[in-house]
């Protein structure tokens, strides 16, 4: 079976939300790094590589808000992203897939890494790492549409990125209709989309700890 890579972001778009919770951020810091935490990365990760579908939503935020405070992230500025990013341009899609498993195995959540192996396999008809990697991309995105709802200044989206910000953008099926207006703001920039009498919060995180 052919899985189309254009109908991803629709059906993850369609996935129920989760329960709201609010970010403690320091308390992800500090869980991340505690070795008898459950919610510890390295036993995070072995969860989220070998059975994405078994993390519950604060695990998967542990994962996704917890990128602030690793070190060894991947970076769209860093040259191998670039070179990655190129193959994808080119539709290298062999290249797309040697390249991004690299940059997968160094920062396994990075969403912008996901998208592209997820697009590549997709073209390479390869069903069983479509399913797999997209259970990992909706733990991720699950993670950000629990942090708010999106309604209010005092309850936004929570995004780690501006390339995440279009990636939940895409997901909430805002178009190029609407404008964006932002609000400086002391851990980040609040972005406010706005169509007519409808409003969506989302703050990209800037934070510093």
């Amino acid at each position: 079976m052919k899985y189309h890579f254009f109908l991803l972001l629709l059906l993850v778009s369609v996935f129920g939300f989760s329960q709201k919770s609010k970010i403690d951020f320091k308390a992800i810091q500090k869980d991340l790094k505690n070795d008898k935490s459950p919610y510890n990365y390295e036993k995070l990760i072995f969860k989220y590589k070998g059975y994405p579908k078994s993390l519950d939503t604060i695990e998967s935020q542990h994962l996704y808000y917890g990128r602030n405070f690793r070190k060894d992230v991947v970076s769209t500025i860093d040259d191998d992203f670039k070179s990655l990013a190129e193959a994808f341009k080119t539709e290298n899609f062999d290249e797309c897939i040697k390249q991004g498993k690299i940059l997968y195995e160094k920062d396994p959540t990075n969403m912008d890494v996901l998208l592209i192996l997820l697009k590549a396999y997709d073209v390479k008809q390869d069903a069983d790492n479509v399913i797999h990697h997209l259970g990992q991309f909706r733990a991720l995105t699950g993670a950000i549409r629990a942090s708010g709802d999106g309604k209010s200044e005092k309850s936004p989206y929570l995004v780690n990125s501006v390339g995440d910000e279009y990636i939940l953008l895409n997901i909430l099926n805002l178009g190029q209709d609407y404008t964006r207006g932002s609000k400086s703001m002391r851990d980040g920039i609040l972005d406010i989309w706005e169509k007519e009498n409808n409003k969506v919060y989302i703050k990209v995180l800037y934070i510093d700890y």
